[in-house]
């Protein structure tokens, strides 16, 4: 089944939104390049009274990298930044790669120095 099916199932079934399932959806939804429905899913966790964490962060970013979205990225990790989940070396790597299929060099140096801060 697609990622759309099994999300499908999942919001008309009993399933309970967590980070859990939320940061699988979003990987699928990610793995199926299927990046702006990843990121509205995204979207959806604060209104779910679900608060993003590092794993449902970095998730949103790799979707935005396969799809060489590096400004949606830079969001996302700016977005970290000011909120509680903390990034690691997943979200860098993802960023950074994201910067690199988009051209944007000095943003992915920028990274690299931001990560070993």
């Amino acid at each position: 089944k697609t990622a759309l099916e099994h999300f499908v199932m999942m919001t008309e079934g009993s399933v309970e939104w967590d980070t859990i399932t939320f940061s699988a959806a979003i990987s699928a939804f990610g793995g199926c390049e299927e990046w702006e429905r990843a990121l509205g899913l995204f979207s959806l966790m604060a209104p779910s009274a679900v608060e993003p964490n590092t794993l449902t962060s970095n998730a949103a970013i790799s979707a935005c990298e396969k799809a060489s979205e590096w400004d949606k990225a830079l969001q996302l990790v700016d977005a970290m930044a000011r909120g509680r989940a903390g990034a690691d070396v997943i979200t860098f790597s993802a960023a950074i790669s994201a910067c690199e299929s988009g051209g944007k060099w000095r943003r992915a140096l920028q990274l690299i120095s931001d990560a070993v801060r």
